[in-house]
């Protein structure tokens, strides 16, 4: 198990093209590249940030709502629009190395019910996995409060229609789902690739790691314990914290915690 760092824990203090050099100071060995805008999807600033890579990249994120939901939409012209999108994202992802794509897919906007049609979802899904697979990027379903994976059995049913299914667990977002990550974990099994690390207190207040109430030794000796080996990344909140210092005097609390575990 590797643990790192994303570089939208940087966002609005560090452009990403220029984090690299940060995450390699902090001495982590794995990131995640957050890709926040369609002109980092392809051209000049991709190649900026191909340029500078320092550090293995795990994965890469985007910004779910420029493209992401309408891959899911009933119109043809907008699905094979952001399928564009998708691809753009991924052949960057792909020079630089990823392995996961983060996905957060489809989004509860309404507040209403949602009654999932897991056999079209699934044909969505799979096909997503599959032009993945072309960029040697494996898919990797996020937990996201606001989006359709918001609660375990939303993975264990989707899971049954696509078999090559992975799954990225967000500490936060379980939260704010005000759910048990535990949970989630048991219906993701083995799935399990990436692990999204941030802080919290009773009041749901977000912090940087070791300023909060989360117990991470726990969750790490849990993650060991069922033998993941993929990556854990900090994913904090540019308003989490004042100076790049902190920021890195929290990934060396972390550091700490996983060595209490070892």
């Amino acid at each position: 198990m590797k643990l790192g760092i994303s570089t939208a824990s940087f966002f609005t203090k560090v452009d990403t093209e220029d984090t690299f050099e940060y995450i390699k100071a902090f001495k982590a060995p794995v990131c995640e590249v957050f890709l926040s805008s369609f002109s980092e999807y392809d051209g000049e600033f991709t190649q900026k940030i191909v340029n500078n890579k320092c550090v293995d990249v795990h994965s890469i994120h985007t910004l779910t709502n420029q493209f992401e939901p309408e891959l899911f939409s009933l119109n043809p012209r907008a699905s094979s629009d952001s399928l564009k999108i998708f691809r753009k994202a991924l052949s960057t992802g792909q020079k630089l190395g990823a392995k996961y794509y983060t996905f957060h897919g489809a989004t509860r906007l309404k507040k209403i019910d949602y009654n999932f049609d897991y056999v079209r979802l699934g044909k969505i899904v799979n096909n997503l996995i599959n032009v993945a697979k072309e960029y040697d990027i494996t898919l990797s379903y996020e937990t996201v409060h606001w989006a359709y994976f918001s609660e375990p059995q939303y993975f264990a049913n989707l899971k049954k229609q696509c078999p090559d299914l992975k799954a990225t667990l967000d500490i936060k977002q379980i939260m704010q789902a005000s759910g048990d990550y535990r949970g989630f974990l048991n219906a993701i099994g083995d799935n399990l690739t990436t692990v999204h690390l941030c802080d919290y207190d009773e009041n749901r207040k977000l912090f940087i790691p070791g300023k909060g109430k989360f117990d991470f030794v726990e969750l790490f000796k849990i993650l060991l314990d069922m033998g993941f080996d993929g990556a854990c990344l900090m994913e904090v909140y540019p308003q989490g914290y004042q100076s790049i210092e902190e920021l890195q005097n929290s990934y060396e609390y972390l550091l700490e915690c996983l060595d209490n575990v070892k």
